[in-house]
């Protein structure tokens, strides 16, 4: 046999392998990269997907497939998703039911909820970013483990307001046994095998990321360093665990860490950390005026693209990709109906969206957002969340309607469709 022949033998054996591209999605020199090309992504915020992804208590099986085959026909293949709330039920402003109800004591039909939305997410090649931990009240997070850890009862902020609030859940920062408990609840989390498809968490490309907390703060500047440490600390215990997906802190940027950009470099810089977040909130941050929504739609552009390109500069030193994971805008007028008009909205999610397809045009590190959020095919009942109510983009602790994306709002998603085209014609180039 010839030298020749042996060659071209061994690599028809070998060419399935080195073809097989690698199913994750991966950080390649600073950007994003899904089966072999280019991720820029326009997703959503879909925290309940679990809950209705249940047989219990909120579970709709059947709606979550809608949502989800939705979703999926208009390109919308990135939600980041709330692994479960923690706590007690029957708190006004908190999402119920809740996974963890005491330390290590779970809920299990949230659970499985969990596995058959991940098991259909994955029939559809979508992909999950899964939050941890959450530093406001509406679904337990810090105030559960400090409450746990012996610090007695956390202030409610529609009832004590947020200045107390925030004073309470900054001993978070320092807390030792709180960390230990979350630590105690990532490891069970991340270790799980969905009883589904029989594949562990940490060999399902279902999921894009491990992220941290939603918002994570120190939210007091001289507990900063604490507040990096305990970061630091469950990026390499996630890290120890799961070789193969990317793990995200969740922050607002800037914002989340007392102003301090230099912080926020910090906790991107980690080894452990692959990817950037910032969140972005016009009306919240006093750039757009509930009666003056549309007037106020420049400004808001104006300070988004600023907000953005500070950030975009730390991501250039470290060379790791941002991700604008939730921003919002609220429907004209300040209205919640369904019916109401959402020209400024709209106005500002093409803003953003084009800001995205245009960094995917130039191999920008501005690489994906996810709006906030959907509500799909939920009827609102209560401007306030009640028990029963269908689930929407905004938590209990916010107006139904709010900031909610619902299967009606057809010139949002027109827009949404449009620029997500756009995306995909540059990864398929």
């Amino acid at each position: 046999m010839t030298k020749t022949l042996i060659s071209l033998i061994l690599a028809m054996i070998t060419l399935p392998v080195c073809a097989q591209k690698n199913p994750f999605v991966q950080v390649i020199n600073g950007h994003f990269e899904r089966v072999g090309k280019p991720y820029y992504y326009v997703g959503t915020n879909f925290w309940y997907g679990a809950i209705i992804g249940s047989e219990g208590q909120g579970g709709n099986r059947k709606r979550l497939c809608n949502e989800l085959d939705k979703m999926k026909s208009m390109g919308i293949d990135n939600l980041r998703i709330l692994v479960g709330a923690d706590g007690e039920r029957g708190v006004k402003t908190k999402v119920e039911p809740t996974l963890q109800i005491a330390p290590g004591v779970y809920n299990d039909t949230i659970l499985a909820g969990l596995d058959y939305l991940l098991k259909e997410m994955g029939k559809r090649k979508m992909v999950a970013v899964l939050y941890l931990n959450n530093s406001w009240e509406w679904s337990g997070g810090y105030g559960f483990y400090l409450e746990q850890a012996g610090k007695g009862k956390a202030p409610q902020p529609n009832e004590d307001g947020y200045p107390a609030y925030m004073e309470f859940v900054s001993q978070y920062a320092n807390n030792a046994k709180a960390h230990q408990l979350f630590y105690d609840y990532v490891r069970f989390i991340v270790g799980r095998t969905n009883r589904y498809t029989g594949k562990k968490y940490v060999d399902d490309p279902a999921i894009m990321s491990w992220q941290i907390g939603n918002e994570p703060r120190a939210f007091n500047k001289d507990y900063l360093p604490a507040f990096e440490r305990w970061l630091c600390e469950t990026s390499a215990i996630i890290r120890s665990m799961d070789k193969n997906h990317l793990i995200s802190v969740g922050s607002e940027g800037k914002w989340g860490c007392e102003g301090d950009i230099q912080c926020y470099e910090r906790i991107c810089a980690d080894k452990n950390i692959d990817y950037c977040n910032i969140h972005l909130w016009p009306y919240n941050w006093s750039w757009a005026r509930k009666d003056h929504l549309i007037e106020d739609l420049d400004i808001s552009c104006k300070n988004t693209k600023e907000y953005i390109d500070e950030h975009l500069a730390v991501c250039a030193r470290l060379n790791k990709p941002l991700v604008m994971e939730e921003f919002g805008y609220p429907r004209d007028g300040f209205v919640f109906d369904l019916n109401t008009p959402t020209k400024g909205r709209d106005g500002y999610y093409k803003y953003v969206f084009s800001l995205v397809a245009d960094n995917a045009e130039t191999g920008g590190y501005f690489a994906g957002c996810n709006f906030w959020g959907w509500g799909g095919f939920a009827k609102p009942k209560h401007v306030q969340w009640q028990v029963g109510d269908d689930y929407t983009g905004d938590p209990a602790q916010e107006e139904q309607g709010l900031n909610s994306v619902f299967a009606s709002d057809v010139s949002t998603l027109n827009i949404v469709k449009e620029q997500v085209d756009r995306m995909k014609k540059i990864g398929n180039r």
